[in-house]
This record gives C-alpha cells, sequence and structure tokens, in this order.
C-alpha cells in the first residue's frame, strides 16, 4: 500500500484525490500531510487543499502524462529496467562533455531518437553527454529552464521510462551523462509551490522569484532540492549534475546549500560505487565553489568558466560587445588560460567593479574548470540565436577547437559545434496561456532593442518555428568541409587520450607564448605545442617538431614554423 505525502504547512485541511476519488489525510507537527491507500501501480492523483476544489499535482510527482496543471501519476523507480550493472562510473575531471538538448538533437525530439546518435558520439570521442533540464515544463517544449515540478521527468520527451532507456544505453557505450537541474527559480506557469507552503523567498532573481533558503521553514525547501539532486543520480543512475546559474542562489546560512549538496552526493556515490560529479554554472570566478570541503571550500567537482570561453571567442571573432568588452586581446587570452580566470579580483568594466578572486592553481588543477566554445547561453542568449559557424570561417573555428580542446581545463562542446551546424539555436517557448505567451515574446523583443537590435530580427519564442529552426540538420554532417571539421574535433578529443602530455592538469606547468601585433599564440603542453594564428596573413612561429595534426597548410621547418591565416598546428617535440 502507497503511502501518499506532501508537506504543506500552508493549508488547514487537505484530501487526497485518487483516480477521482477523495480521501482524507492526516497532518503532523511538521505539516507533513500523509494518507495509506490502495492503489494501481500507474494511478493519477493529486492533492486538494481546503476548500479550493482544484486538484493539485505532487511537488514530487514524477510523471504528468497530461502536463503540469493536471494530476499527476504513480512512477515506482524499482520497476525501470536497468543492465548497467557493469557501469563502475567516471569523474568528470578532464573529460569531454557533449552539452545537447533533447527537443532539437534529432528531428523526432525524444530521448529514444538520442539513443540512435550515442554510437556517433562515441566514434567523436566524448565521455559525457549532458542534457538540457529534462524536468517538466509547461508546454511541449522549451529550453526547459522555467521547469515547475522538478522531480518530474518531461512527458514529450519520453517521460521517466525514456530517461531510463537513454542513460541505461548511454552506460552500455561507455558514455556517461549529467542532467542539468535548476534550482535557483521556478517556471511561471505551472508552479503551485506557494500554495503548499513558503517554498519561495523574497528575494528574486533576472528569472523570477528566489527559492527559500534561509527563511522560516527553509529545512524543509532545502531538503526538497537536496533529495531532488539526489534522485537523478540515484533513481535514473546519472553520473553527475549540472546546477544552474548557482549565483542565484542566496544562501547566507553557515553550510551553504552547495556544501550540503556534495557532502550528500559524496555519500552517494559511496553507496552506490561510482563517481559521481557536481558541476556548478557560476559567474562569480569564485574558486571556493571548487575547493575542497576540507580546506573550506564547497567541494563542487567543477565549474563552467565564461571568462575562458570570451576570451577565445573574442579574442577569434573580434566581438566586443556587452560583457565581452575587457577581452579581445592575446594578452587577455593567454592570461586566462594561464590562470583559469580574467578577472580575478580585477576591474570589471561590464560591472563597473572588481570581480572575481585568483584561483590557486598548486590547490585547484585545471580540470575542475570547464572550457568550451560554445554553449546553449552563448549560443542561444544571442539575439536570433546564431552560432559562431554562422560568422566565422572554419579556419576560425578550428582555432576555437584546438584552444578548448587542447587546454588542460575539462573540455564541453555544444551539440552540432564539432561540424559546424548551420542550423541556429534559438529561444524558444510554448507556454498555452496567451497573456504569457504574448509576455515572452514581447519581452523578448525589448530586451534585444534596448542593445540596438532591430526588434523585427528578433524570433519570435511562440513561434513553432523558432523551435523547428532550432534542430540540428545530420544531413550536413558528412558534407565537405562539415565533415573536415567533425574529423579536427575527432583528432583534438583523441590527443587528449593518446599525449601523456595532455593529461597534465596543473595550470603552472601550462605555457603560452603569443605575439599581439601578428595575432598568434602557442599554448606548450610538455612535448606538445598547439599554435593558433588569429590573423589573416601569415606569420613565422617559434614551434618545431613533428606536425601531428592540423587546419589549414601550415609548414613546420627545423627552425620554426609558417602559419597561414586562420590556421592551426599541433606538433610533438623529438
Amino acid at each position: 500500500m502507497p503511502e501518499f505525502a506532501v508537506w504543506a504547512p500552508l493549508p488547514e485541511q487537505m484530501r487526497l484525490d485518487l483516480d477521482g476519488q477523495l480521501h482524507d489525510m492526516t497532518v503532523d507537527d511538521g505539516g507533513w500531510w500523509r494518507a495509506d491507500v490502495d492503489a494501481a501501480a500507474d494511478a493519477r492523483y493529486g492533492f486538494v487543499l481546503d476548500d479550493d476544489p482544484t486538484v493539485l499535482p505532487d511537488p514530487r510527482s514524477a510523471r504528468q502524462p497530461d502536463g503540469v496543471h493536471e494530476r499527476s501519476q504513480l512512477w515506482d523507480p524499482s520497476s525501470a529496467q536497468w543492465s548497467d550493472t557493469h557501469w563502475a562510473g567516471r569523474s568528470i575531471e578532464g573529460a569531454v562533455i557533449y552539452e545537447l538538448h533533447t527537443g532539437t538533437f534529432t528531428p523526432e525530439g525524444t530521448f529514444d531518437a538520442a539513443i540512435a546518435k550515442l554510437d556517433y558520439l562515441v566514434d567523436l570521442g566524448v565521455d559525457f553527454v549532458q542534457l538540457m533540464p529534462v524536468n517538466a515544463f509547461s508546454g511541449e517544449h522549451g529550453w526547459g529552464y522555467d521547469g515547475v515540478l522538478w522531480y518530474a521527468v518531461h512527458e514529450p520527451y519520453g517521460g521517466p521510462d525514456g530517461l531510463v532507456r537513454l542513460i541505461d544505453a548511454a552506460h552500455a557505450r561507455g558514455l556517461g551523462v549529467l542532467i542539468d537541474a535548476v534550482f535557483n527559480h521556478l517556471g511561471p506557469s505551472g508552479n503551485y509551490l506557494p500554495k503548499y507552503g513558503p517554498y519561495l523567498s523574497s528575494v528574486s532573481n533576472p528569472w523570477g522569484e528566489g527559492v527559500n533558503l534561509t527563511g522560516p521553514d527553509a529545512d524543509e525547501v532545502r531538503r526538497y532540492i537536496l533529495d531532488c539532486a539526489l534522485r537523478w543520480m540515484r533513481d535514473f543512475h546519472a553520473d553527475g549534475l549540472r546546477l544552474d546559474a548557482v549565483h542565484a542562489l542566496v544562501d547566507n546560512t553557515a553550510i551553504h546549500i552547495l556544501e550540503e549538496m556534495t557532502a550528500e552526493t559524496d555519500a552517494l556515490s559511496a553507496t552506490v560505487g561510482r563517481p559521481l560529479s557536481l558541476i556548478a554554472e557560476s559567474d562569480l570566478n569564485d574558486p571556493r565553489l571548487i575547493t575542497p570541503r576540507d580546506r573550506g571550500g564547497y567541494g563542487l567537482t567543477a565549474q563552467w568558466d565564461d571568462d575562458i570561453h570570451h576570451a577565445i571567442h573574442t579574442a577569434v571573432s573580434g566581438e566586443r560587445q556587452g560583457y565581452y568588452a575587457d577581452f579581445g586581446s592575446m594578452s587577455a587570452l593567454a592570461s586566462t588560460l594561464r590562470n583559469g580566470y580574467f578577472h580575478a579580483g580585477t576591474y570589471s568594466s561590464f560591472r563597473h567593479r572588481r570581480h572575481g578572486r585568483p584561483l590557486d592553481k598548486s590547490l585547484i588543477p585545471a580540470t575542475r574548470l570547464t572550457a568550451y566554445t560554445c554553449t546553449h547561453d552563448q549560443v542561444g542568449n544571442r539575439a536570433t540565436g546564431d552560432r559562431p559557424s554562422q560568422n566565422l570561417d572554419y579556419g576560425q573555428l578550428a582555432i576555437k577547437a584546438a584552444l578548448a580542446l587542447g587546454s588542460p581545463y575539462t573540455a564541453m562542446l555544444f551539440m552540432g559545434e564539432e561540424w559546424a551546424a548551420s542550423t541556429p539555436f534559438q529561444f524558444f517557448s510554448s507556454h498555452p496561456e496567451p497573456e504569457l505567451a504574448k509576455a515572452t515574446a514581447e519581452g523578448r523583443k525589448a530586451e534585444f532593442a534596448d542593445h540596438g537590435w532591430d526588434a523585427d530580427d528578433i524570433p519570435d519564442p511562440q513561434d513553432p518555428q523558432t523551435f523547428l529552426r532550432s534542430k540540428l540538420n545530420w544531413d550536413e554532417i558528412d558534407e565537405g568541409r562539415h565533415a573536415e571539421l567533425r574529423d579536427f574535433y575527432r583528432g583534438l578529443i583523441a590527443l587528449r587520450r593518446t599525449e601523456p602530455d595532455m593529461a597534465d592538469a596543473w595550470l603552472q606547468h601550462l605555457i603560452v607564448d603569443f605575439d599581439e601585433d601578428e595575432r598568434w599564440i602557442v599554448m606548450r603542453r610538455g612535448h606538445i605545442a598547439i599554435a593558433c594564428n588569429l590573423g589573416k596573413q601569415s606569420v613565422g612561429v617559434p614551434v618545431t617538431g613533428e606536425a601531428i595534426l592540423a587546419w589549414g597548410e601550415p609548414e613546420v621547418g627545423e627552425h620554426g614554423t609558417a602559419l597561414p591565416g586562420h590556421s592551426v598546428v599541433v606538433t610533438r617535440a623529438g
């Protein structure tokens, strides 16, 4: 007999609606309501609060087959069919991660369709698949960051059973799976938590009301978050989480929720007998996130590093708008590659204040920072969702790849970047409420119009074509230059495994030389040198040895290398 339980300190009365039949519930002193009632394994249920006849979904619902506004459905994780007992897992440190959006990764946009592409990812050489949020959100399609039922799996993707099949298939191929989890806010449609209890705080962030981490009854809200995080790794066998915008988690308690989460994740790791990783998205440049707990940090496995992205992208592309203003020089690129952060207690012109803190390179290896040339944010949050491949030539794309994948950092790709996908990745949504749909579309246009974009050029997030345009075109992957770039990526990834010097994770061993005027840069890792010419004119670079990978037609001689414009060469010293 299942127990139905929900934490709801606000209502004075609570009833369970089970397949249309109402059942009384009892409450304890902590605000937990419970009822033991016989139910079929796939029963539909919800809760009726006080005198309001509306049946609300379970805040810890595992399934929402009819959407986030309707009844929940029971799903027993012990019924899942797993075949991954052989999977020993691995840490993400030093790995290559492949970020993808389930709905646009394939034409079908489902977990099962993604399974058919896993062999391609294995051949490419990646180690982990990182799924953009798969929690339940309102509408058929969206990015997933406006989730409202954090425990449920988005039904159009395939629901919880589909996610089980995808992760099981990935493990069978030696691929780990990370899930993007959003705990800093909830979406605007289908968030019924305030009716149950004080889940939200008075502190807002750019995406809505924040979550109650420090106010009255915060302990239960924190437990709600921690249990959700652990559930993805325990019940769905995920190998870790990417934690969205942790700088928006306002927590002034003595033990920050991130520290608490890492401690409980480590305990779960010991129980399941495989590594579990937590990756933070943070714009704080604060090394405490990735400093071990016994050294006063939060103990997260790794952190996204936007400074590396900005330094590489601006140096190659020439863009300088917004938060790119302090980047673009070869000096800034070299400094960021050497130190992990560019802003480390230094003045940020974008923020109009000092920003960041230096990384202790003797304590924290480079593998605790994640380097990338693209993410869903850095593409999708551009006004038109244009990829670098829509603005740069193939040589420039190869340079960006060489600097990120050739670095000692943990590396990440965004789906399709490896073949210079021609499709954009735009911001799309499918809110069913007309008012919310209108507000989303108008807000998007107004945001970018303030930055000088023509409002008519901004795609309407609610237009189904915006979503369809963002789907990858797999037909182009084996065509001409697309295929050449894909093979270059494959070669770079392979070098991370086959060259012993590429395994050195300590930044104090990394040597970076550059010429500001001629716009070349050389990253040296032991016997390996990665030389890039970001300029249009051919230059001479002080690199010798055996050329083992190249883009363009470099000429490596006994006394140096001639690098054509927008070209790359990787050499191995004798």
